[in-house]
């Protein structure tokens, strides 16, 4: 269906596709090399007829680059966040982790300074949990 001359919308039936799948790359049209692409991009079983496709078409060729490196970078920021919260977490569990041991302290009658010494919490937050 034309556009003005600048686009063109292309209909494909996906039923279809699992027979053009079998056609070499080679006779395949550039439609169909799409909707390949599309169809099929994460089936591991049409890995080679992708591959096929990527030598042969370059516009898919180039889009799948820029597919691949938009994965990357979800990945990387996936493993960022992952680390940032693992360090947040780590933080919160040593930070638990002296507020326990100043409790304990405080209960055995360490002195306040003693605690803060050993704990390194701020004197306003011994202060806070003695008078807990």
């Amino acid at each position: 269906m034309p556009l003005g001359g600048r686009s063109r919308i292309i209909t494909l039936e996906l039923s279809k596709l699992d027979k053009i799948v079998e056609k070499p790359a080679g006779e395949m049209s550039a439609s169909e090399h799409w909707a390949i692409y599309f169809r099929y991009l994460r089936d591991m079983d049409k890995r080679r007829k992708i591959n096929e496709i990527l030598e042969y078409e370059e516009g898919i060729a180039m889009a799948n680059e820029v597919l691949m490196t938009i994965s990357r970078d979800q990945v990387e920021r996936a493993r960022l966040m992952s680390e940032f919260k693992y360090e947040l977490d780590t933080r919160t569990r040593i930070n638990d982790a002296k507020r326990e041991v100043a409790r304990n302290a405080l209960a055995e009658g360490a002195s306040i300074d003693f605690v803060q010494k050993i704990t390194g919490l701020s004197q306003e937050a011994i202060e806070r949990l003695a008078a807990k």
